[in-house]
């Protein structure tokens, strides 16, 4: 399994990246594999500001659907378009095209208290 060491998770399985006062947030390399093909992504919370661990959307994959969690508490502002017509982006290319939301951050120290990638690495096994 993949896990970038420039990213924090959390235990629920999602990923983020800073980029300034920006996030990107996405599902794992673990949480894709074991969800199996992603065949929707649904994510209609754009323009919403959401506490830490409130659903921001769902993913459908063939056998089940999972809620997505925020890591942190901010301001939903982009959704990945591209996962409309390719959901399967989410399964070939996690880390990258496969991400999920764009949203601003409450607050950037928040992101310090989730999850390094040794942890989660220990977390999953």
């Amino acid at each position: 399994m993949n896990f970038p060491a420039e990213l924090r998770y959390t235990k629920d399985h999602e990923w983020i990246r800073l980029e300034g006062n920006t996030a990107i947030i996405g599902i794992t390399d673990f949480a894709q594999h074991e969800l199996g093909d992603i065949v929707y992504v649904d994510i209609t919370s754009t323009g919403k500001t959401l506490a830490a661990e409130e659903v921001f959307g769902t993913v459908e994959a063939v056998k089940t659907v999972s809620d997505l969690f925020l890591p942190v508490a901010g301001t939903v502002v982009e959704v990945n378009s591209l996962l409309e017509k390719q959901p399967e982006l989410v399964n070939t290319d996690p880390y990258g095209d496969g991400w999920m939301i764009k949203m601003t951050v409450a607050t950037l120290s928040d992101v310090d208290a989730l999850m390094t990638h040794e942890a989660y690495g220990a977390l999953v096994g």
